[in-house]
């Protein structure tokens, strides 16, 4: 019995030196001495052990110390809520927010919308079509039939469960599903990603964005080409950039030519963008072949038109000065964040 008293003094010392702050010290509190596994339901427990003629006496020190216990965790528990509600009645609601950060568009949606923009200015309509592509829209209508050896340039994925349907390797497949509709004469720019096989490094990725072009009506000549990639390519660099054409192959187009420009990173010095040659290509182009006019059920006696193509990764490293292309996905909010302004 006397030991049981001693225990209670010592607790009692305790619980009055008890100054843990706030909620989660009061919560702490309670489990420690109210819980049903703590201190005051232990001591209850010692009833058992307390002689007969003096358990009303130790039932009465134990509802002290027991309401003691209980006035404590309450002072505790009001202490930790005026606590909140001073914290809360200090918050001055007319200060200004907190700065939210203020996005940026990425480079390729910047330079994407600066091309299809500039070929708008000439008449062009934007038209757009699937990623996913069957062989005909994608190979076959442009001139590209089954083991034609030019198909190895642009090696694709397929559909493990349908081989006949494809990840577009250019958007030349929007260009026969226009012509396909019959409505000339057509003037339209086809934006869009493209996949292909390829070796990722500094200059070429897996994946990339590609912008092409088709014009078909009557009398359309090369000349036309020439005229329209020279305005494209003055208005995206200036004045100053030199521009050359050098003959070139592609099934859907006949003649065909690549169009380079001079460097805009090294000026014409040469880099590793530019394989240190001062030029980079930046376009394919050419008139459009007869057999893609027929394919789509058009006269090529009576239409002729010139289709070219460029991805936008390039333009956009030349643009902005970036000399690695695979920046452009890897999501790296330090390189994001340049362009923040940049229009």
């Amino acid at each position: 019995m006397e030991q049981l008293l001693q225990q209670l003094e010592t607790h009692r010392k305790d619980i009055e030196a008890y100054h843990t702050p706030g909620a989660e010290g009061a919560e702490q509190f309670r489990i420690t001495y109210l819980g049903t596994k703590g201190l005051v339901k232990s001591l209850m427990g010692e009833m058992k052990n307390v002689p007969s003629e003096r358990k009303k006496e130790f039932g009465q020190i134990l509802n002290d110390f027991k309401q003691f216990t209980e006035a404590k965790y309450n002072s505790l528990k009001e202490a930790a809520e005026n606590g909140q509600t001073a914290a809360a009645v200090d918050i001055d609601l007319t200060l200004p927010g907190d700065i939210i950060p203020v996005g940026s568009r990425h480079p390729i949606s910047m330079m994407r919308n600066r091309i299809v923009s500039i070929f708008q200015r000439l008449g062009f309509s934007v038209a757009e079509g699937p990623e996913i592509e069957d062989d005909w829209h994608n190979f076959t209508a442009l001139n590209l039939p089954e083991h034609h050896p030019a198909r190895d340039m642009q090696d694709t994925f397929y559909i493990s469960t349908d081989p006949a349907w494809l990840l577009r390797t250019h958007t030349s497949n929007i260009q026969i599903r226009e012509m396909e509709k019959g409505r000339l004469p057509l003037r339209i720019i086809c934006p869009g990603r493209v996949y292909r096989n390829e070796t990722i490094s500094a200059r070429s990725h897996c994946f990339f964005h590609q912008v092409e072009g088709l014009y078909i009506d009557e009398n359309v000549s090369f000349a036309d080409l020439k005229q329209t990639l020279y305005f494209f390519v003055q208005e995206m660099y200036g004045n100053d950039v030199k521009v050359r054409f050098r003959p070139s192959y592609f099934p859907f187009t006949e003649p065909s030519a690549e169009m380079d420009i001079s460097c805009q990173l090294c000026k014409g010095v040469g880099c590793n963008v530019c394989k240190y040659t001062g030029w980079l290509e930046i376009l394919g182009c050419g008139m459009v072949h007869p057999k893609v006019l027929e394919h789509c059920n058009i006269d090529p006696e009576k239409y002729t038109g010139f289709a070219f193509g460029m991805g936008v990764e390039r333009p956009a490293l030349l643009k902005y000065g970036i000399n690695d292309i695979r920046l452009f996905s890897e999501n790296d909010v330090r390189f994001l964040k340049q362009f923040r302004g940049v229009v």
